[in-house]
């Protein structure tokens, strides 16, 4: 799922490739030929495709992290992981309300993934008769993004505490040199503590690549080639 989602972000970066180094004025000034060429280029639909794509991108990503972090903090399906990620349940929620937040995200991800482009109102005396909605579906990926950040950093949050569990068994040393980067900024859970600022650090050692650069990989995605 997540390398369909990969692909797709691949070809939505070559398509703003290509518009970025299009001719977008209207009309045409061709001095070379002495013509003057009055067409669509300023309509951006290429554009509001592609951030259409990308928002279905981000919306699937973080659909498939909330179901990880789902059955992660579920005993009857973590294989014997304590509940809610807590070393004393049942006095403690652990990470119960973060697996709620990555739903409530997850979700709002999925309503703002509904596409933009296919939306138009005419205006200006109907002479602006059909708009491609890029701006509109570019600007929401922004928020988007800063969800799936969160989604993410939740997900990490609660892979590393899971792991923390299994000791004395040892993960692979990637892994634990991420546990390692989390543990920098984040301690631990054992009992309850308000648990806003380790959200908001989780997501921003996400959002800032840090977590990726731990095991040596670019935080940039390549229009082609391996990973």
């Amino acid at each position: 799922m997540t390398g369909a989602c990969i692909d797709l972000l691949r070809q939505a970066g070559r398509t703003l490739e290509i518009e970025a180094n299009a001719v977008t004025d209207n009309p045409l000034v061709l001095v070379g030929i002495d013509r003057i060429l009055s067409g669509g280029n300023f309509h951006a639909e290429p554009v509001a495709f592609a951030a259409d794509q990308i928002a279905l991108a981000i919306a699937e990503i973080g659909s498939i992290s909330q179901r990880r972090v789902a059955l992660m903090v579920d005993p009857t399906l973590s294989f014997d992981l304590p509940p809610f990620l807590s070393p004393n349940p049942g006095l403690n929620s652990g990470l119960m309300i973060a697996e709620v937040t990555t739903a409530a995200l997850m979700s709002e991800n999925k309503h703002l993934a509904n596409p933009c482009s296919t939306d138009s109102t005419p205006t200006s005396a109907n002479q602006e008769d059909h708009v491609s909605m890029a701006a509109h579906g570019a600007r929401r990926l922004m928020q988007m993004n800063g969800n799936l950040s969160n989604i993410l950093g939740i997900e990490l949050l609660c892979g590393c505490q899971g792991i923390e569990f299994r000791q004395p068994l040892k993960t692979s040393q990637s892994l634990q040199n991420v546990i390692d980067r989390l543990r920098k900024d984040v301690a631990h859970l054992d009992d309850d503590r308000f648990l806003a600022p380790d959200l908001k650090q989780a997501g921003t050692l996400i959002a800032s690549a840090e977590i990726t650069r731990s095991v040596g990989q670019d935080c940039c995605l390549p229009l082609g080639g391996e990973l």
